[in-house]
């Protein structure tokens, strides 16, 4: 195989993405999109895989598009700009992580009610569900 005559359909399968989602990046700007050649498809260097897969790593280190976007701008610059997004995505992971703990706690109460409670027809999971929240006002 010839790897820098990518069509598209390769491109995305040595990426392990699907060919819409190419189409998705280069709308978006995250990669470029190649010239329509007179005759033919359009052909994608080598090095479009390795930024495909760069974004997607990113992705599931929960780096929004918007965020690998500023990454990828600033990834050839210095190394601390590229450490204070990572940082600051490891405080909002750290913040999230807080937020499902109460979540968690919340739902054990919830369950523990349901398992201790009588055989009413009002379920006590259902119950809070339904009551009002301070959002609702």
């Amino acid at each position: 195989m010839h790897h820098n005559n990518l069509t598209i359909g390769r491109l995305a399968k040595e990426a392990g993405v699907n060919i819409e989602t190419v189409r998705y990046y280069q709308r978006i700007g995250l990669i470029a999109e190649p010239a329509k050649p007179t005759a033919g498809f359009r052909t994608y260097p080598q090095d479009t895989i390795i930024r495909i897969r760069f974004i997607k790593r990113a992705q599931q280190l929960g780096f929004t598009l918007q965020e690998i976007t500023e990454l990828l701008e600033i990834s050839n610059g210095c190394c601390s700009d590229v450490r204070s997004h990572a940082e600051a995505k490891r405080a909002q992971v750290d913040a999230q992580i807080r937020d499902l703990e109460k979540i968690r706690v919340t739902l054990d109460g919830l369950i523990d009610a349901c398992e201790t409670g009588s055989d009413s027809l009002k379920c006590p999971i259902v119950e809070s569900l339904i009551g009002s929240s301070p959002d609702e006002s």
